[in-house]
């Protein structure tokens, strides 16, 4: 028998997703993987600023001010936290 969560992520995009859609306070059908935060949710710096602040307590990672500018679509916060969380591994 083989353990197959080994190849499985360590970070779930749906409960990202979730937990960017509920600091937004938008539905979770609105964060699709390519809306980009300012241009098509409009995230303000607040908005923004709060989302990098679950994330860092959510994931337990501390986000470089470099990074920040990654973190502009679920898809570019998804494979900054992903590549993060595996780093620290």
């Amino acid at each position: 028998m083989t353990d197959t969560t080994i190849a499985t992520s360590v970070l779930d995009k749906e409960q990202l997703r979730d937990l960017v859609a509920d600091v937004l306070d938008l539905d979770v059908s609105e964060v699709t993987d390519e809306a980009h935060f300012v241009d098509d949710l409009d995230v303000d710096s607040l908005m923004a600023l709060e989302i990098t602040v679950r994330l860092e307590k959510e994931y337990g990672v501390k986000l470089q001010e470099t990074e920040l500018a990654a973190i502009t679509s679920l898809r570019g916060t998804y494979e900054l936290l992903d590549r993060k969380l595996r780093d620290a591994k």
